[in-house]
């Protein structure tokens, strides 16, 4: 008998159901990740994810393959590693999936999974 348990996705918060005991019938096999991304998700403390956030952090994770993470302050670009409010400075996921490590701080846009 395979294990079906009831999930909720740490990152969108949707529910869906995590088939563990019959993964190449659960819905995480339906998406194709890169070794890349395979790797990222192994620096994170998610546990199960939704097939949609799978697609979605793997599109980051070859986006964050393509543009060079900024060296420098005049380097950061809005709306693609930060955007403001109320006058702060916010970063993005992808910010943080660029930089390629989680600093412990609790940032809103978490990559790593520690604000779940």
């Amino acid at each position: 008998m395979s294990k079906h348990e009831a999930k909720i996705c740490q990152r969108c918060r949707s529910n869906f159901e995590c088939k563990v005991g019959d993964v190449a019938n659960c819905q995480c096999s339906t998406v194709v990740i890169s070794k890349a991304t395979n790797d990222y998700l192994a620096e994170t403390n998610f546990d199960c994810l939704c097939k949609n956030c799978l697609s979605e952090l793997n599109q980051l994770v070859e986006k964050s393959q393509k543009i060079p993470f900024p060296k420098r302050p005049s380097e950061i670009k809005e709306n693609l590693h930060f955007y403001n409010e109320n006058g702060f400075l916010v970063f993005t996921e992808f910010y943080h999936i660029s930089r390629g490590f989680c600093c412990g701080n609790g940032c809103r846009h978490c990559a790593y999974g520690i604000n779940t």
